[in-house]
């Protein structure tokens, strides 16, 4: 017999006989009361089964749950491969696709990297890498003083594949006032760029080495939390004039500027420069404009060259400045901070210095 309810009634019907046998040895015991307890005394017994089959029926239900937790987390990890292994898929495909003759196939291929992106935040990164590689690509323009030779048609639809993987680039980057929302690295070095607009946008690393910059550049309001690198990079005209827009940008880190070529005007108005920055042999063609700028840390700007109007007013200067053969054009109006003077040199050429003490 393996029955505990079996045995619980075998138990409890002896109980109740050796209870109550027992009670009636007892001349003051009634009968009645002798059978009460031994009632109660089989009741209790009972009692005790029903909690131990309640506690086994719960440990099965929690096990059973525990199974279905188990089944659930592997069908959810199974669907997590397949989506993993699709957008893998979908990954290679529209990079294969990168290389396609069709410029109107290459475009398709750009906006399947930013859908992926999209739904896929963890691809942001890679597919920001993808879309920069493509950028990095050589690219010549007769209107960026390219070869005349080439055949203007297919130029101009790689322009146009070009400004699209510019646009996505844009779009893929969060907003800098997204304070919990991530930062991308950007590699653009000796990229070939026009109408490049990362305005209000938040980046990390920003490479820009020998970049080329044509028509309008814009930065402004952006947010580069890691080190920005504009080394020997030159703006220039495109389909537009050339200027450099940078108004109200916040650089975290390093902010190098060093040889910078700003063929037209270069506007840094109000833009805080939170690590050490450099405009070392920059050459400032036509207007700069640094009203209100802040610099937190150091800035070198030995042996650069201000062609234009230069606004130097800083709303807080830097803690170490370096001045070294900076030369400006003393015909414009230039601005400059108090203790700076402007020291005349020959051919309308004036030197920037500080004065002693």
């Amino acid at each position: 017999m393996r029955s505990p309810l079996l045995w619980t009634f075998v138990a409890s019907v002896l109980l109740l006989c050796g209870v109550g046998g027992w009670l009636l040895t007892d001349p003051a015991t009634s009968r009645s009361d002798a059978l009460k307890t031994g009632g109660l005394a089989g009741g209790a017994v009972v009692a005790l089964y029903a909690l131990w089959l309640n506690d086994r029926r719960r440990r099965v239900e929690e096990a059973r749950q525990e199974i279905e937790r188990q089944r659930h987390d592997l069908e959810m990890r199974r669907a997590e491969q397949d989506r993993e292994r699709v957008s893998d898929e979908r990954f290679a495909k529209s990079v294969e696709l990168l290389g396609h003759e069709a410029d109107q196939v290459r475009v398709g291929a750009l906006h399947a990297l930013a859908g992926l992106a999209r739904s896929r935040p963890t691809y942001t990164q890679t597919v920001l890498d993808v879309l920069c590689a493509y950028l990095r690509r050589p690219f010549e323009h007769a209107r960026y003083g390219g070869s005349p030779d080439d055949d203007k048609r297919d130029t101009d639809r790689e322009l146009q594949v070009r400004l699209t993987a510019q646009r996505l680039v844009a779009e893929l980057l969060p907003w800098a006032s997204e304070a919990d929302a991530p930062s991308y690295d950007l590699d653009l070095t000796g990229a070939v760029l026009e109408y490049l607009d990362l305005s209000r946008r938040k980046i990390g690393r920003l490479l820009l080495r020998y970049a080329s910059l044509h028509s309008s550049t814009n930065l402004s309001g952006c947010l580069i939390t890691d080190r920005a690198y504009f080394t020997a990079a030159g703006t220039g005209n495109g389909r537009l004039i050339g200027n450099f827009r940078c108004r109200g940008a916040k650089f975290l880190d390093y902010a190098w500027f060093s040889g910078t070529v700003f063929a037209e005007n270069a506007d840094f108005t109000e833009t805080t420069f939170a690590g050490r920055t450099a405009f070392k042999d920059a050459v400032f063609t036509k207007d700069a404009l640094f009203t209100d700028a802040s610099f937190d840390d150091s800035l070198d700007l030995r042996r650069a060259s201000f062609g234009g109007h230069a606004d130097l007013r800083f709303a807080r200067a830097p803690e170490h400045l370096s001045l070294y053969n900076t030369k400006v054009t003393s015909t414009k109006d230039n601005q400059i901070p108090d203790g700076w003077l402007i020291e005349p040199l020959d051919d309308g050429v004036a030197r920037l210095t500080v004065a002693a003490g």
